[in-house]
């Protein structure tokens, strides 16, 4: 950011008449951002899956929120992880800070591996009817091998993000 002027305050008398002030400019070189694609080998799941229906209990937030975070709908929280033993992944809260949504997740991978190369998804969900804002989606526990683990954050315990919380509202706890 270059500043292109200097600003002044306005000056005033005594009979409180003013001569206007000037406000400062600035011009601002943001980030130069190229796109482009590369051919890279990777790893991917050829996976037969059946689905069925099934019933389940899924948490359901009806939340009222104040009137500036405008209009909420219901939005589906969800995260997942591949994982090559049996482990269990829950969301333990989820917190309003301003303008964001903070999810956080645990991960508990303490079942039998898997065979050879096998891999299972675990996931959870809650129900929000929540305003349209950013969410950042937090794991506690080691981040899983595999591409499909790279869009969430793994964080080693909570405190390492207790500074965005301590901002926050707690609206759900799974305890």
């Amino acid at each position: 950011m270059d500043k292109t002027e200097s600003g002044s305050l306005p000056d005033v008398d005594v009979d409180v008449d003013t001569e206007a002030g000037n406000m400062p400019e600035y011009d601002v070189d943001w980030a130069d951002v190229d796109v482009t694609t590369t051919t890279r080998m990777v790893e991917v799941p050829k996976v037969t899956v059946e689905m069925v229906e099934e019933e389940v209990e899924v948490p359901v937030l009806d939340v009222d929120w104040p009137s500036e975070y405008g209009d909420a709908e219901e939005t589906t929280f969800m995260v997942e992880a591949d994982v090559d033993q049996e482990a269990e992944l829950e969301i333990q809260e989820i917190y309003a800070t301003g303008q964001r949504m903070i999810v956080l997740a645990s991960l508990d991978k303490d079942g039998e591996m898997l065979q050879d190369g096998q891999m299972m998804r675990v996931s959870d969900q809650v129900v929000v009817n929540a305003p349209d804002m950013d969410v950042r989606y937090y794991i506690i526990g080691d981040r899983p091998e595999g591409m499909s683990n790279t869009r969430y954050r793994y964080i080693a315990d909570r405190s390492d993000i207790s500074d965005m919380l301590s901002n926050g509202r707690s609206i759900y706890s799974k305890d």
